[in-house]
């Protein structure tokens, strides 16, 4: 089992690279299931910084015309979710009547949804769908059924394939877990 350090914490293989491409693959398929043959150009959200990878890797597979916009929210600060969820950069694009499928690395207490998705509906968004890499079910606080999940898993905090501990390790291409033994 591989181990990377990451500042003052120890973090060992949780989900290897071939498992994230597998759920990526079916998540794809679903999405595009739904999307086929769609004659509007619906608006993939990526929520940077954390889904900038799946983003990428979902966009590729989808064989349906979309637009990418980008948004920038912050929940948390090192290992601690916060309740407050904080706008960074808003919208890079007018999503007024279009069909948003929000690209969410992961889901976990809900807040950061809930607040795009309020967003959105401001915003004019003419339906949104959630598509996440990862679904924490057990930490979820919110009445909240993503439409695409690619894997569940328990409430542990994790990094890799774009999930971070203050902004490091987001570029390493399995998902680690803290090890609680290091």
């Amino acid at each position: 089992m591989e181990r990377v350090r990451l500042f003052d914490k120890t973090f060992k293989t949780f989900i290897p690279n071939e498992e994230i491409e597998k759920a990526i693959d079916n998540v794809a398929a679903k999405v595009n299931a739904d999307f086929r043959g769609c004659t509007d150009i619906p608006i993939l959200l990526c929520v940077l910084n954390g889904s900038i990878l799946f983003t990428a890797e979902l966009m590729k597979r989808l064989d349906f015309n979309c637009e990418v916009v980008s948004i920038k929210l912050s929940s948390y600060s090192g290992t601690e979710r916060g309740e407050k969820v904080r706008q960074m950069m808003g919208l890079t694009a007018d999503i007024t009547g279009r069909r948003v499928i929000i690209v969410e690395d992961i889901v976990d207490s809900g807040n950061t949804i809930m607040e795009l998705r309020k967003i959105l509906a401001e915003k004019g968004a003419a339906a949104s769908y959630i598509c996440t890499m990862l679904l924490k079910p057990e930490s979820c606080r919110k009445d909240l059924h993503p439409e695409y999940v690619a894997m569940e898993i328990p409430n542990d905090f994790i990094v890799g394939f774009g999930l971070d501990y203050n902004e490091i390790g987001r570029n390493l291409k399995d998902i680690y877990v803290l090890d609680p033994d290091a």
